[in-house]
């Protein structure tokens, strides 16, 4: 079992920055894939970006490449999100979320929903124009 808290959401302008944190629980975190979904009001989650248990492997959707850094510190059991050039359609709430596949493919950053096994509750980023 693998708990999440996310912390660093707020509000940004536009053109601004803001990093989110998610501190988990246990200690196998270096042993699972992390991933990062934002849901705006009346949309389904969706992928942001994922990183491998590794760290080696990175991906992400297009709308946030080149602005958005996923990152992980295993001897702090947290994963991050840096987001830069902050747009305001960035506005949601962003869950960070754990994916067993890091045990047997360490170099893999899931990219679905599906593909996750734990969530945290979600931090509220909002982007003022």
């Amino acid at each position: 079992q693998v708990q999440l808290v996310e912390s660093g959401g707020g509000l940004g302008q536009a053109g601004g920055s803001l990093r989110l944190s998610c501190a988990a629980s246990g200690r196998t975190f270096s042993s699972y894939a992390m991933g990062w979904f934002r849901q705006a009001p009346g949309t389904e989650r969706e992928f942001v970006a994922a990183i491998s248990s590794s760290g080696g492997s990175t991906s992400y959707t297009d709308s946030v490449k080149g602005r958005f850094t996923i990152s992980r510190d295993n001897a702090k059991n947290t994963v991050y999100l840096q987001m830069n050039s902050l747009k305001p359609e960035d506005t949601a709430v962003y869950y960070c979320a754990a994916s067993r596949l890091g045990y047997s493919h360490s170099g893999y950053s899931p990219p679905s929903r599906s593909q996750y096994d734990y969530w945290g509750q979600g931090t509220q980023v909002t982007v003022s124009s």
